[in-house]
Parts: structure tokens; C-alpha cells; sequence
């Protein structure tokens, strides 16, 4: 989409003026209308969306020109009408919005309805003309109007968007700007009109047309499928709410806590609070180190921990047993057995069995080696000695002093917590002022709000797994009773063919959409960088939050007016940077990612930068758009015309006669 011109008839101040735009031609693709503040430069931009849209953010929503009213006789009437020509695709549009007022006999104005024409001349000359029920619907299809807001701004709206860029707002605002305009929404398209969750969807009309007829189980089995899909779907709606909650109450935090440092007792409170929050969390995480240095040793000593219980009742047993003396130097078990194998002891006593003799010699055997219990029964002692020796030093001693660590970081904690509460009180009562704590109380709604939408948030995803489990196991139960009846086999034989391209559309979409967002990433950076040097540099996470970061600063930078400005104005203009190329690359996967040309249409743009940026956003905007519309105040335009002046295609000023009438020279 390209302006070609622009035509304002009795609207507001403009009574007939009429604009060609520069459109490329011989390298001058910028139009720039310079005037004083008060003049209509605002005015002249809005014409443009009540073109479009039939709207405008006027308080006062006449647009009737108001000499053209004091002129008017009762019984009389007078049109506003605005002709914008634009060429888009193959075709060229000439758009006209007409708004019919009459005087009644008590001077009283009435404003009728608006009267939209849309006509079209294809690259033949063949001109036709849209039904005016569908008139709207073809500006839709041209430039939707929730995407407009990026190719016309003012200064003011810039600023706003650049603001919600730094609090992590709107950024499926951005996300849905990326994907319509680089070309993405046919794809995403065909993924919904084949998506199980959409009943309208291919898929889900192949769930409903199996035959339950010729099998009890298959009805029972595909409403157990309808049941977790429609649960999956309200989860899933669920914890995008829930997602979007958290993502406003954190950008809500950051903002009120940004807020409450601009009241000077507060910013002294609200840093002495981060600051102990960061301790506590430094002493939590030392705490959580050493519990596991605590769990390593006890590992390591387990086997002897556990085997100390044992050896003391072993040792309390043997302590009420004497075996001392008891086993004889030099004399063997095989000795013994010898002697009453004989049946004589070396010192002659006949040894009969039974015998009082040999039942004292038979009781050697316990104590004579390779039993040698005295000896084994020493050892023993010695051992479990050393053992006992080595717990207390490994285990308890390591245990003991690690344990002490962490005692006296609790004790640490205790006053950190209690200084902290201190610091939340001021916050919170008498010391501060009252918009403090009406701001410091929000922080903690939204802290809590941020809490409990996580908790909540953590429930739903394990319950939508639980579903889908569910869903997985009646989905394959049925398939197998389907591929017994001849038309319930064919049906999943095509479910499978659109489950298959499904999978496939979502597999390209995401490597599309990464792919273009990290060239939106690069894009923007090397715009970005254009306009502020020092080390700045921007991210675009996949969610399409957008954050400054400094070379060698891991932490996200917090940016001024001006910086957020030109993130925002950065972003637009890699956008329209990014489609631009695509158009030109011989790349054919750059080239299924294409959009329309789209003009920069700006009411001062300019106002938020000093006198070295403007040059540098200057010398960008003719490079990366194909066409700029610009509508400057007349300081500023001089800086302008000396920046872009060899791009500079159209140039005009507005000359105001009098509070109701300006011209264009």
C-alpha cells in the first residue's frame, strides 16, 4: 500500500486542499508538511484515518468545517469528504468518505451518517466499484486497523507504545504486527482451519463423522475425546488469562516500583528493601549450598553411621564375656580333633566320649585357631574403636559445624526479616506520604496477584497433561476398533493424512516465525544502533517482549523517553525494513514471507530527540521505508529538510488564515 494522494474537503480547518505524495520515483520517496504548532498538522494526519476508518480521536466530533456552518442556510446542506488514492497489490483504490450536515430552522447542526465509496482500477484500466456493504471489509483486507496504529502515529502515540515496550506491555500486539505484515497469516490460517481444537476445524469434522453404529465403544470412546478436547480448550484459555495477568501485574510491579523511586523518602525506603531482599536471597541460597554439602557427607558415611548402633551392642555383649587366656599358644583345632580321634590326651587320660575328660578338651576347639576367638575378638575392638573414632571426626564434626553455618545464617535472616519489616512499615504507615503507600500497597497486590496466578497457572498445565493423557489413550483405543469397520478405517486414514499436515504447517510456521524474529532482531539492532551508540543493544525473547541491554550489563537496562522512543520507532521500521527486503531477495523462503509496501505517516515524530538524533532517525527513515509522509512543526523542520533533503520528493507548509481556516502553499 502506497499513498498517491490525498484530498480534504470542508474537514475542520481545511476547507479544499489537496497533497501529491512522493512515491519513489528518481530516489525522493519523502513527503514532508512543515508547520507551527496550532496550524492542523495533527488534523491533516488524522484525515487519514477517517478515510479509512471513519474515525478520528477528535473531542469535538464535527468535522465540518466551522465557516463553512456560519455560512450555512436553514433548510441547507454541506458535505466534509476526504479522497485518499493509494495503489496496493496489482490494483490502484480511490477511497471517499463523505459526511453530510444540515442547518434546521433553529440553526441547530445535524450530522447524517457517512457515506464510504471504494474504486478500483486494475493494471489493465478496467475500473470497478465496491459494494458499499463491503467497502469496509476491502480496507480491512488492505491494512487492518489493528495494524494501522504502526504506520500512522504521532509523537504522542510513539512515546505510549515505546513506554509499553519498557514495561513489557502489548507484546501480543507486537507478535500479531509481525505476523501480519511479514506475511505469516496465511500459514497461521491454515494451522487454525486445521487445528483439533477448532470444531469448525478439518480434523474435528473427521471426529464427528465416525460410524459409532457398528461399534458401542467407539461413541463411548469419541465422546471421551469431545470431553478432554473441550477441557484441554478451556484450560488452555485459562492459562493464556492467567499468562496475560502475570504479564500485566509484572509490568504493573515494575512500573509502581519505578514510580514510588520518584518521591525522594520513598526511593531511600524502596532501595534499602531491594537491597535486603537481595541478602535474604543470598543467604537462602547459601543456606541451600551447605544443606547439601550436609546431604554429600552423610552419603559418603552412611555404611558407618548406620553400622555405630550395631558395633556398640556387639561391644556391650563381649563387654559381660571373658575370653581372655582362654585359647592355647601353638595348639591347633586339628590338634584336638587328633587327641579324640585317639581317645588319649598327651597326658595319658584315656578321653571316652561322654566323658568329663574329653567334653573339657572338646571345648578348646572354640578357642584355638582358625578360630582364635580372643584374638578375633581383640581385633574386633580395635576396629570398631577406629571406626567410632573416624564418624565422630568425618561425620559429626562436618555435620556439627556445617549445622552452625547455617544457624548463624538464620540468625542473620531473623534480622535482615525484621529490618525488612521495619522498611515495608514505613513504606506502608506514617513516614511516607500517602501516595506512597497507596503505591507501595498495589506493589503487593501485585506481588500476590503474580503469586497466585502462578499457583494457579501450575495447577491448570498439570491438569491440561492429565487431559491429554486421557484424550491419547481413548484416541488409541478407538483407532484400533475404527480400523475394523471399512468406513471408520477411511476416515481415520484421512484424519491421519490432516493430523500429519498439521504437524508439518505447525513445524514450518515455528521455524518461520523464530527465523523472522531473529532477522527482526538483527534488523532492529542495526536501526537502533543508527540512532544511539554507547553499547545499547535490543532482544526480542518469543513471547516478543523487548528489552534494552548494555554490552557487558546482563541485567535490562532501564531506558529513557527518548530510548523507548526509538525502540518502538526501531521496531516499525525493521518491520517495514524486513517485508521491504523480502520483497527484493531471490531467496523463495524469504519470498513466502512477503508483505505490501506500507508507508511511515508521522505527525512529529521528531520531538522527543535532540538536534545529533534527529540527523541519524533522518538519514534511517528514507532507507528503510519505501514512502514518508511526515507532518513536522517548523523548528524541526528545518533540521529535517537539511537531513533529508535529497529524499525529499514533496514538500509543503501550512499557512493558517485565521482559527478556522488553513491552507496549504
Amino acid at each position: 500500500m502506497l499513498l498517491q494522494s490525498i484530498k480534504l474537503y470542508n474537514f475542520r480547518q481545511f476547507r479544499d486542499e489537496f497533497i501529491d505524495f512522493a512515491n519513489g520515483n528518481n530516489g525522493k520517496n519523502v513527503t514532508i508538511i512543515i508547520g507551527e504548532n496550532g496550524t492542523g498538522k495533527t488534523t491533516f494526519a488524522q484525515a487519514f484515518f477517517w478515510c479509512l476508518y471513519g474515525e478520528t480521536e477528535f473531542s469535538d466530533k464535527s468535522m465540518l468545517n466551522k465557516l463553512a456552518i456560519a455560512q450555512m442556510r436553514p433548510g441547507q446542506e454541506e458535505k466534509v469528504q476526504v479522497t485518499l488514492k493509494l495503489h496496493h497489490g496489482e490494483v490502484d483504490y480511490t477511497l471517499i468518505r463523505e459526511q453530510t450536515y444540515s442547518k434546521d430552522n433553529s440553526n441547530r447542526i445535524r450530522a447524517n451518517n457517512t457515506v464510504f465509496d471504494i474504486e478500483k482500477k486494475d493494471a489493465s484500466g478496467n475500473t470497478d466499484y465496491i459494494k458499499k456493504s463491503l467497502c469496509e471489509s476491502e480496507v480491512e483486507n488492505i491494512l487492518p486497523r489493528e495494524l494501522s496504529k504502526y504506520f500512522f502515529f504521532d509523537g504522542e502515540r510513539i512515546e505510549k507504545l515505546g513506554k509499553d515496550i519498557s514495561t513489557g506491555k502489548r507484546a501480543t500486539d507486537f507478535a500479531e504486527a509481525v505476523k501480519g505484515l511479514l506475511g505469516l497469516n496465511g500459514m497461521y490460517s491454515a494451522i487454525q482451519h486445521l487445528s483439533p481444537r477448532m470444531r469448525t476445524g478439518v480434523i474435528s469434522s473427521y471426529e464427528a463423522s465416525y460410524n459409532s453404529q457398528s461399534n458401542v465403544k467407539i461413541q463411548e470412546y469419541t465422546k471421551t475425546i469431545v470431553q478432554c478436547t473441550d477441557k484441554i480448550e478451556e484450560i488452555e484459555a485459562r492459562i493464556e488469562e492467567l499468562d496475560e495477568e502475570i504479564e500485566l501485574a509484572i509490568a504493573r510491579k515494575a512500573e509502581k516500583t519505578e514510580e514510588i523511586k520518584q518521591y525522594a523518602e520513598g526511593e531511600k525506603l524502596q532501595e534499602e528493601k531491594e537491597e535486603l531482599q537481595r541478602k535474604i536471597i543470598e543467604i537462602e541460597k547459601f543456606k541451600s549450598n551447605v544443606y547439601k554439602l550436609i546431604s554429600t557427607v552423610f552419603n559418603e558415611n552412611s555404611e558407618a553411621f548406620f553400622s555405630i548402633s550395631l558395633i556398640k551392642r556387639a561391644l556391650e555383649f563381649l563387654s559381660e564375656k571373658n575370653f581372655v587366656d582362654m585359647d592355647i599358644p601353638y595348639i591347633h583345632v586339628k590338634t584336638i580333633e587328633y587327641l579324640l580321634n585317639q581317645k588319649l590326651c598327651l597326658c595319658g587320660t584315656h578321653l571316652d566320649e561322654g566323658t568329663i575328660p574329653y567334653n573339657k578338651v572338646k571345648e578348646l576347639i572354640e578357642f584355638l585357631p582358625p578360630h582364635s576367638i580372643s584374638t578375633t575378638i581383640s581385633d574386633f575392638k580395635k576396629e570398631s574403636g577406629k571406626r567410632a573414632k573416624n564418624i565422630r571426626r568425618n561425620l559429626y564434626s562436618q555435620v556439627k559445624s556445617h549445622l552452625e553455618l547455617i544457624s548463624m545464617q538464620d540468625d542473620e535472616l531473623i534480622d535482615i526479616r525484621d529490618e525488612l519489616a521495619g522498611v515495608e512499615k514505613k513504606l506502608s504507615g506514617g513516614d511516607a506520604h500517602e501516595q506512597v503507600r497507596a503505591i507501595n500497597k498495589e506493589i503487593q497486590v501485585c506481588a500476590q496477584t503474580i503469586s497466585k496466578d502462578k499457583t494457579e497457572r501450575d495447577s491448570k498445565i498439570a491438569e491440561k497433561a492429565r487431559k491429554e493423557s486421557e484424550k491419547e489413550r481413548a484416541d488409541t483405543e478407538r483407532r484400533n476398533l475404527t480400523l475394523l469397520d471399512e468406513k471408520n478405517k477411511k476416515i481415520e486414514i484421512y484424519k491421519a493424512y490432516a493430523e500429519r499436515l498439521y504437524k508439518e504447517l505447525k513445524e514450518e510456521y515455528a521455524a518461520n516465525e523464530a527465523e523472522v524474529r531473529e532477522r527482526l532482531q538483527t534488523t532492529m539492532n542495526d536501526i537502533f544502533k543508527q540512532i544511539y551508540e554507547g553499547g545499547l543493544y535490543l532482544t526480542i525473547d518469543e513471547r516478543y517482549h523487548i528489552s534494552v541491554y548494555a554490552t557487558g550489563y546482563e541485567e535490562d537496562v532501564e531506558t529513557s523517553t527518548a530510548q523507548s522512543i526509538s525502540v518502538i520507532f526501531a521496531f516499525i521500521t525493521g518491520i517495514i525494513k524486513l517485508a521491504r527486503d523480502n520483497r527484493d531477495s531471490t531467496d523463495e523462503n524469504k519470498q513466502l514471507l512477503t508483505s505490501e509496501p506500507y508507508p511511515l505517516v508521522m505527525d512529529a515524530p521528531l520531538s522527543a530527540f535532540d538536534k545529533r538524533r534527529i540527523k541519524t532517525v533522518c538519514e534511517a527513515l528514507p532507507k528503510t521505508a519505501e514512502q514518508v509522509i511526515i507532518f513536522i512543526k517548523d523548528t524541526d523542520g528545518e533540521l529535517a529538510e537539511n537531513y533529508m533533503g535529497n529524499q525529499i520528493g514533496s514538500r509543503h507548509y501550512f499557512d493558517k488564515k485565521n482559527e478556522f481556516e488553513t491552507v496549504l502553499i
